[in-house]
C-alpha cells in the first residue's frame, strides 16, 4: 500500500511544527511557507455557510435543484459575488442530475452526508476560498486555481481532493462531483480550470473575462485577463471587417494547446493547496511568515474529478515526481494514450487492438457519420431524435455517398452501414440510441474546438469555415446581447453552444450562418454542414501542413499510464457515448497493467446502463434517458469512498469488474423513483463471470 507517514497529534499544529524543524535540518526557525512562483496574486474570501458557502454559493439543496436560476441585480452589471452564484449554479446542475427521481437528494447530493443518509438538510458548508492563476509571467497562460478550505477541516487527518474541470468549463465545474466529496469529508479541494475555463474575447467590444468573471477591456485587463486573443489590434479590426460579430474563445484559441499541461496543472493546484493549507493554519515564525505544517509526507492527496478532470488526474498522476499524490480516483475519464499494439482488448466477439484512438479521431468520425446513423434501424427511439430532422439526416446520408465515405445505395442501408462503421471502430452496442442526441448536443463542439486547440490555430484563422458567434432570429451572426455577455462567466460552459454563442457556419450558402441551420455551400441543401465535417475529418487522415499541426498537439497529449504503483479506481458507464470505454478507460487498464506489471494496483470498474451525461437523465428535452439509464455519478462517490478508505485504513480496493446495473423503466419522460436496487453497491467479491482480467496482453470484459 502507499501511504504518507502520519504523526500521532494530540497537538497538530505543534507536531507539524516540529516536524517542519527536523525537515528544516535541524534550524531553529523552521522553514517558512513560502507562495510557489508559479502562483499570482491570491483572493481570500471566507464564507459563513448560511448567507452564502463553499458548496452551493448560498442556494443550497433546493436552490440548486430549482429550475429558476439565481437572480442578478443589473442584468448587464453583474457582481463578482452573482457570477459566482451562477456559475456554481450551472455547473452543479451540468454535471448531476438534480431531479429527486434520478437519485438526487437521496443517494447524492449536498443534503447526503457521508454515511449516504439525507442528514444535512441544505447541505451548505462555510468555509475559506483561496483564488490565484498559476501562469509562467506572460499573462497568456492565467490557469485558474482555486482552494477551497472547509470549516470542518480536521487538522489530525489532513486531506486534499484534487477536482480539476470537466470538459472545458470554468474553476468551478467540479463542484458537484469531486468538490462536494472532498468538503463533506472535511478535505481541501484543489480545483484547476486546467487553462481551458470561461475566456471569452468579444472581439467588437474588445472585452475579457477576468479572474471573478467580470468584464473588463482587454487593454486595461492586461495580464489580469483571463484569455486575450494573441492578435494585434490592426488584426482585430481586419478580422471584424470580415466577419462581425465575432468571439473568440480560450479552449480553442488560446494557442496553447492547454490539454499537454493538464496534469502539471493539477499538480501545481495540489502545490497551491498545501501553501494556502499552512497558510491558513501553521504556527507562524518570528519573522510572521507562516510554517510548513502540511506537506506530502502528512497529508492524504487523492487526484480526482470525472471526463477531461479525471484525465487531467490520470495525467498529473503520470506526472508526479514528488509524491504529491497518494491514490486516484477518476469517472469516466478523457485520456489518450501512446500507440501499442501489443495491447488488445476483447468483449464478447469483438476485439480491438491497439490502444484506443485519440479523441480527435474519434470525435470527427463521429461528426461524420452520427447524423446518418441516427436514422439505423438500430436508432429507434432515441432520445432527443427530434434534434436531428429525419430530412437533414437523410441529406448527410446522401451526401456522404456522394464523397465516396459510404457505399450503400439506398438512404437506409446508408444508415446501417454508419451505424456499422460506428460500432466497428468502438463504440458499444448499447450507444446506438444515444447517438443522436450527442450528435446534437456535444459532437461538433468537441470536435471543432479541439481542431484549433491541437492545430494552435489562432481565431483569425477560421479553420475549417467555422467560428463563433450571437446569432439573431434569421439565424446570422448579431452582436452579443449585453446581459448575456456579462453573465457569460456564469452561464459558459468553455466549448460553445453556450449561452449566447453558437457555432457559425462562415462558408453556407447565402454568406455565415448558424451551423445547423445552414445551407452546404457543395451540396446547396442542409445537410448539417457534410463540408465542415470533412474539413475537420481530413485534419486527422490528411498530410498537408495543417494537419501535421493537429497532429503534432495531438502527440503532446498522449500518455503511458504509468502511474508508478499508486492505487487507483476508474469507473465508466459501458453506454458513454461521448468518451468511449473502448477508446480510453480499458486500453488505459491493458497498458497500466502492461507497463506496471505486479506494481500496477489500478482497479478498472464498468457500469452497465450508464454514460456520460448524468445531466441528461432526467432532462424533460430526452425523455428516454430516465427509463434507460442510472447515474454514474453514483458509482464515482463509491470509488472515493473506497479509495479513502484504502488510504486511510488499509481497506482493499474491489477487484476490476462490469457491475450490473437494473434500468428505471417505466414510460419515457416518467420513469419511476430510482432506488438501491437499481445501482447496487461496487461488491468486494463479484460473481466470476463480471470480473475483468488481464492476461498476455489481452483486456478480457464480460459480457
Amino acid at each position: 500500500m502507499s501511504h504518507r507517514l502520519r504523526i500521532p497529534r494530540a497537538v497538530p499544529i505543534m507536531a507539524a511544527a516540529l516536524l517542519a524543524a527536523c525537515n528544516g535540518g535541524g534550524s531553529s526557525t523552521p522553514e517558512s511557507n513560502v507562495k510557489p512562483s508559479f502562483v499570482g496574486t491570491v483572493t481570500k474570501t471566507t464564507y459563513d455557510g448560511t448567507t452564502d458557502d463553499l458548496l452551493t454559493a448560498g442556494l443550497g439543496k433546493s436552490g440548486l435543484q430549482s429550475n429558476t436560476p439565481p437572480t442578478v441585480a443589473v442584468a448587464t452589471a453583474p457582481t463578482a459575488t452573482e457570477l459566482r452564484r451562477l456559475a456554481i449554479y450551472n455547473n452543479y446542475r451540468a454535471l448531476v442530475d438534480v431531479v429527486p427521481a434520478g437519485g438526487y437528494g437521496t443517494l447524492y447530493g449536498p443534503n447526503v452526508d457521508v454515511s449516504g443518509n439525507p442528514t444535512l438538510g441544505e447541505g451548505k458548508i462555510a468555509g475559506t476560498e483561496y483564488l490565484a492563476y498559476a501562469d509562467d509571467g506572460t499573462g497568456m497562460k492565467n490557469v485558474t486555481m482555486m482552494v477551497q478550505i472547509p470549516a470542518t477541516f480536521d487538522q489530525t487527518k489532513p486531506c486534499i481532493v484534487t477536482a480539476a474541470s470537466s470538459g472545458s468549463r470554468g474553476v468551478y465545474a467540479a463542484i458537484g462531483t469531486a468538490g462536494e466529496w472532498g468538503l463533506k469529508h472535511g478535505c481541501a479541494v484543489a480545483y484547476t480550470d486546467k487553462g481551458t475555463g470561461i475566456g471569452l474575447h468579444d472581439l467588437p467590444s474588445n472585452t475579457v473575462n477576468l479572474q471573478n468573471g467580470v468584464r473588463a477591456d482587454a487593454a486595461t485587463a492586461g495580464k489580469n485577463s483571463n484569455f486575450t486573443a494573441n492578435i494585434t489590434e490592426a488584426q482585430r479590426q481586419t478580422f471584424l471587417a470580415a466577419n462581425p460579430n465575432r468571439v473568440a474563445i480560450k479552449q480553442a484559441h488560446s494557442q496553447q494547446n492547454p490539454e499537454k499541461d493538464w496534469g502539471n496543472d493539477t499538480l501545481n493546484a495540489i502545490r497551491f493547496a498545501f501553501y494556502a493549507l499552512n497558510e491558513q493554519f501553521a504556527p507562524r515564525n518570528p519573522d510572521g511568515n507562516a510554517q510548513v505544517a502540511y506537506r506530502p509526507s502528512n497529508t492524504i492527496v487523492i487526484a480526482s474529478s470525472v471526463s477531461n478532470g479525471g484525465g487531467a488526474s490520470l495525467q498529473a498522476a503520470e506526472a508526479d515526481t514528488q509524491g504529491l499524490i497518494d491514490g486516484v480516483a477518476v469517472g469516466e475519464p478523457q485520456i489518450q494514450l501512446v500507440a501499442n499494439a501489443s495491447i488488445s482488448v476483447r468483449r464478447g466477439s469483438q476485439t480491438l487492438t491497439g490502444t484506443g484512438r485519440p479523441l480527435y479521431d474519434y470525435f470527427t468520425l463521429a461528426d461524420l457519420y452520427q447524423p446518418c446513423a441516427s436514422l439505423s434501424t438500430r436508432s429507434a427511439g432515441s432520445p432527443g431524435a427530434a434534434f436531428v430532422p429525419a430530412a437533414l439526416a437523410t441529406n448527410r446520408c446522401t451526401a456522404l455517398k456522394a464523397h465516396g465515405l459510404l457505399s450503400s445505395a439506398t438512404t437506409q442501408e446508408q444508415a446501417e452501414e454508419s451505424m456499422d462503421l460506428l460500432i466497428n471502430a468502438g463504440w458499444q452496442p448499447e450507444s446506438t440510441v444515444l447517438q443522436a442526441s450527442h450528435y446534437a448536443l456535444a459532437t461538433l463542439p468537441v470536435a471543432m474546438a479541439y481542431a484549433n486547440a491541437y492545430g494552435r490555430f489562432s481565431v483569425i484563422d477560421s479553420i475549417c469555415g467555422y467560428s463563433y458567434a450571437p446569432f439573431g432570429a434569421d439565424n446570422k451572426p448579431a452582436p452579443f446581447p449585453a446581459a448575456g455577455l456579462a453573465q457569460y462567466f456564469g452561464t459558459g460552459n468553455g466549448v460553445p453552444p453556450s449561452g449566447a454563442v453558437a457555432i457559425i457556419n462562415d462558408n453556407a450558402v447565402g454568406g455565415p450562418t448558424r451551423d445547423p441551420a445552414s445551407i452546404t455551400a457543395s451540396t446547396g441543401v442542409a445537410d448539417f454542414n457534410v463540408d465542415g465535417a470533412i474539413c475537420l475529418r481530413n485534419l486527422w487522415t490528411g498530410t498537408d501542413a495543417n494537419a501535421t499541426r493537429v497532429h503534432n498537439g495531438v502527440t503532446e497529449t498522449l500518455r503511458t499510464a504509468n502511474l508508478h504503483g499508486k492505487p487507483a479506481i476508474i469507473v465508466h458507464g459501458r453506454n458513454d457515448t461521448l468518451v468511449p470505454v473502448a477508446f480510453t478507460s480499458r486500453p488505459y487498464f491493458g497498458l497500466n497493467k502492461a507497463t506496471e506489471g505486479n506494481a500496477s494496483q489500478l482497479t478498472y470498474i464498468e457500469v452497465t446502463n450508464a454514460q456520460h451525461f448524468d445531466a441528461f437523465i432526467d432532462n424533460a428535452l430526452l425523455p428516454g434517458y430516465d427509463s434507460r439509464l442510472v447515474p454514474l455519478h453514483y458509482y464515482f462517490l463509491q470509488a472515493m469512498d473506497r479509495m479513502y478508505a484504502h488510504l486511510t485504513q488499509g481497506t482493499p480496493l474491489p477487484p476490476s469488474q462490469v457491475v450490473r446495473t437494473t434500468p428505471r423503466g417505466g414510460t419515457p419522460g416518467s420513469a419511476p423513483p430510482i432506488t438501491t436496487t437499481n445501482v447496487p453497491k461496487i461488491p468486494d467479491a463479484p460473481n466470476g463471470t463480471d470480473v475483468i482480467t488481464f492476461s498476455g496482453n489481452v483486456v478480457t470484459i464480460p459480457d
